[in-house]
C-alpha cells in the first residue's frame, strides 16, 4: 500500500530526535557570530535616542493625566470639602 504524503515524514514514536544541549549551543554561538554588533558611538546614540522618548513620553503620560484629573473634578464638583 503506498504511504500517504503526512506518513512518509512522519517518525514512529522511538525515533524522534532528542534535544541535544551542546549542539544548541553550538548553533547559537554560531548565529551570534553572524550578528553585527553595534560600535561604541552607535550604542551611546541609540541609548540617548531611547532615554529621550522615553522621557517625552512619561512627560505626554503625566500632562494627560494631569488634563483628565482637573477635567474631572470639574465635572464632577470635586474641589473644596467644608
Amino acid at each position: 500500500m503506498a504511504q500517504t504524503q503526512g506518513e512518509a515524514g512522519a517518525k514512529p514514536e522511538g525515533e524522534r530526535k532528542r534535544a541535544n544541549p551542546v549542539l544548541f549551543t553550538k548553533q547559537v554561538v554560531a548565529e551570534l557570530r553572524k550578528v553585527r554588533w553595534p560600535t561604541r558611538r552607535e550604542l551611546i546614540t541609540y541609548t540617548i535616542v531611547v532615554l529621550v522618548f522615553v522621557l517625552v513620553m512619561i512627560g505626554l503620560v503625566v500632562g494627560l493625566d494631569f488634563v483628565f484629573g482637573e477635567a474631572v473634578l470639574r465635572l464632577y464638583g470635586g474641589g473644596t470639602t467644608s
